[in-house]
Order: structure tokens, then sequence, then C-alpha cells
């Protein structure tokens, strides 16, 4: 398998992962995975646990306990509530994940942060002769969506905005729960906001070009950040449209770019999420923009909400 270098550690080959969707479907599976780390290079499961729905109805369940390489410390074995003992008489992944694998089929995959998930899942099951390739959905991304206006969006924090009362034990079993419960919810808050769920499941195209914009003013603080500053934008935003962005970059006497080049200083990052040509939750933008960083240009990266904070 070929793989791509990035200093003297080797990036996995995802090649065969599924798609990120916005969908809403009513049969699916909702995933957790407890692991010993953030990295799947270097961290092993420990715990793995699925919920089936069927028709919106939960109609199934598959959790296990994952015996690992090494002992877990301190820090895992606190923020998840398993100990060494309860990991002791654990199956091994060997056993586990080809288990997983047959229940959770070809359905779609619904999670929080899912994406950390499916690539612990992916790079595991890969050895085995598995490639997963189911599609998923992301309900943190649908929650900053939705919820722009929440201090974090973090599941115990769109929980307690849902009034939901989640099991704090951070079992991945609970998890699952508590993710579907405010998937539910969020469905109810996007019928309210969107008139459908299919209206906000359409990704918007952007057909705006950087010549449309011409500024409103010939007026401008030259010592503001964005003066005589090329802007770019990358997915949706979610408080305004991006026109709008624009406008605002042309009104302080910024300039307006269709696509990153040697000239950009700011690329600002919206919502990637649900495009279906993106897996790894970067757009073709960002990269060359992280290339050109490489490189030593002096271009900035930079969210939607820092984009905010200089206008």
């Amino acid at each position: 398998m070929l793989s791509l270098q990035i200093g003297n550690v080797p990036k996995p080959d995802r090649s065969g992962k599924g798609k990120s969707i916005a969908a809403f479907p009513s049969d699916y599976v909702v995933i957790d995975v407890e692991t010993t780390g953030l990295d799947p290079t270097y961290c092993e499961i420990i715990e793995l646990s699925a919920i089936k729905y069927v028709g919106g109805v939960a109609a199934d369940r598959f959790t296990s306990l994952v015996k690992p390489t090494d002992p877990i410390d301190d820090y895992i074995s606190k923020l998840t509530g398993i100990t060494n003992e309860m990991l002791e008489t654990a199956p091994s992944p060997a056993v586990v994940l080809p288990d997983f694998s047959m229940f959770i089929s070809d359905s779609v995959l619904v999670g929080y942060n899912v994406n950390f998930d499916i690539n612990f899942l992916y790079d595991n099951l890969l050895p085995l002769g598995v490639t997963l390739s189911n599609s998923f959905v992301d309900v943190l991304r649908i929650a900053r969506r939705v919820l722009p206006d929440l201090p974090n969006h973090k599941l115990i924090t769109v929980a307690d905005f849902f009034g939901i009362s989640p099991d704090i034990s951070h079992r991945a079993l609970a998890d699952c729960e508590t993710c579907n419960n405010c998937y539910s919810k969020l469905q109810a808050v996007i019928i309210e906001k969107y008139g459908s769920l299919d209206a906000f499941a359409v990704k918007p195209k952007h057909n705006l070009k950087a010549s449309d914009i011409t500024a409103n003013t010939s007026h401008f603080d030259t010592s503001h950040p964005l003066y005589n500053k090329v802007c770019v934008f990358t997915g949706t935003l979610e408080r305004m449209t991006r026109k709008e962005a624009m406008q605002i970059v042309a009104d302080l006497g910024g300039i307006c770019g269709n696509s990153v080049t040697k000239k950009t200083n700011y690329l600002i990052l919206g919502n990637n999420d649900f495009c279906s040509s993106i897996k790894d939750g970067k757009s073709s933008k960002q990269k060359k923009a992280e290339a050109l960083a490489l490189d030593g240009l002096d271009i900035q990266i930079i969210s939607e909400n820092v984009f905010y904070e200089l206008i």
C-alpha cells in the first residue's frame, strides 16, 4: 500500500474511506469508539459500541471492551471509566472487529466527531481485509451549523442545550445514546429553521466570482488588518453568505480572491463538512494554503470565528 510521507511519519492511505454526508436516514447505526489516545497510528481501541436504528427506533446493540497491547494509563482510565482490570479478560481486536464489522454491515454510520471513530476503525479493519467504506453522518458538524452561537459544541454542551442528561461515564454505549438523542433534537430544529431536512442537506453552490464584488465606499481605514489583503473563502459560512462576507472584505479595502495563490494573505475556513469530494476535512484550497505556508509564504489560515473578530 502506498502512503504519503509527512516528515518521517507515514500518512495512512484511507482512499477507500466512505464519505461524510448531510443525511437523515431512518435506518442507520450510531457508533462510538473509546481509545488510548488521539492518533490511530500509535493508539489503540479499548471499547466499541453501536446501536442499530430501524425506522428511527433502536433495534439492536453491540458493545464490547477490546484488550489493548499495553496497559492504559491513569488519565485514560479516569476519562473513560475503563480500567486495566476490566480489559484483562477482554477479547482481542482480531476477535471484536470482525463481529463489529458484521454488525454495522453497509449501514450509514452516525456519530459525534465521527471522523475520529471512522479513522480508528478504518485503520484497524484494513489489516483484517475489511475496507470501511460506509457513508457517515457527523452530528458534531450538524450541531455547529445549526447551533452556531453555543459557547462550544462538545457533546455534553449540545445535550445540555436540549435538556438531555447524558451519562457522564463517557462509556461508548452511553455516548451512542446521547449522540442519537442530540441527532433527533437537531432534526427538529432543522425542520423549524430550514423548512425541511432536505433543504438543510442541499449543499450551497458557490458560483460567485471575486470580480463580482466591488467596494461600496472609497474611504478605507488603512490600518485595518484586512486592508489591501487578499482574502479567499472555502466552505460554507454559518453566520452569513459568502457574498456578504466578500462584500465586507471589499468594503474594508481588502481584495477578494477566487483561489489560493502565492498572493493570498488569508484563507477563511467555512464548513466543508458535507462536500462529497472531501474525505479528510480539508478542501483543495486549504491543502494548497498549507503547502504555501510550509514553503515560507505569509499566508494565514483562519476560522470563520477569527474572521468575525478581525472585521
